[in-house]
């Protein structure tokens, strides 16, 4: 006898209902990891010379400056991210030559986004660009097996190694020619 088409579809339908459901975060939870996320913070952000302060458009984002030992960026914008889906993402946005580093503004959108995909081979954080153009640099936690306070600490603590690789992609903004 053979099964109705229904019948055959169903285990894909319970999978794709479960499975989202299994990677979200309840508000309890988010909330618990968000205010865990900005004790981190406030302790460890004055070692790094940032303040992070809670978002007032959403209270599940923090944001702080780095400024201080960078020679190629004028700051690197940290966003740090508390997600629905029980992870934390950070977003280090470089701000050059009076604002965000844009593709579809640089003098050779290409060679950048070359060096965006190379970088993601060789560095320790993940490159890309938003929706607007804009570059960034980041990292993402899951929160699986528990809050990561000493991984996030890590990877804060590395953020400035960013600034570097703006050097590296100068000829490809401006022209400029790298350090």
């Amino acid at each position: 006898m053979k099964t109705p088409w229904t019948l055959r579809l169903l285990p894909l339908v319970i999978l794709l209902v479960a499975v989202p459901t299994a990677y979200s975060q309840d508000t309890a939870s988010r909330d618990k990891t968000r205010e865990r996320l900005n004790t981190l913070l406030t302790r460890v952000g004055p070692e790094l010379k940032v303040t992070f302060q809670q978002s007032t458009k959403n209270p599940y984002n923090f944001a702080g400056s780095m400024k201080d030992g960078l020679t190629n960026c004028e700051s690197l914008e940290i966003v740090m991210i508390v997600t629905e889906n029980a992870t934390i993402g950070i977003r280090v946005f470089p701000h050059y030559s009076g604002g965000y580093i844009n593709v579809d503004k640089a003098r050779n959108p290409v060679q950048l986004l070359r060096k965006l995909a190379q970088l993601n081979y060789s560095s320790f954080l993940f490159w890309g660009a938003d929706d607007t153009g804009d570059v960034f640099t980041g990292y993402t936690f899951t929160l699986e097996s528990g809050f990561p306070d000493a991984a996030i600490t890590i990877v804060l603590e590395s953020i400035k190694n960013a600034d570097k690789f703006v050097g590296q992609m100068k000829p490809s903004i401006d022209g400029s020619s790298a350090p």
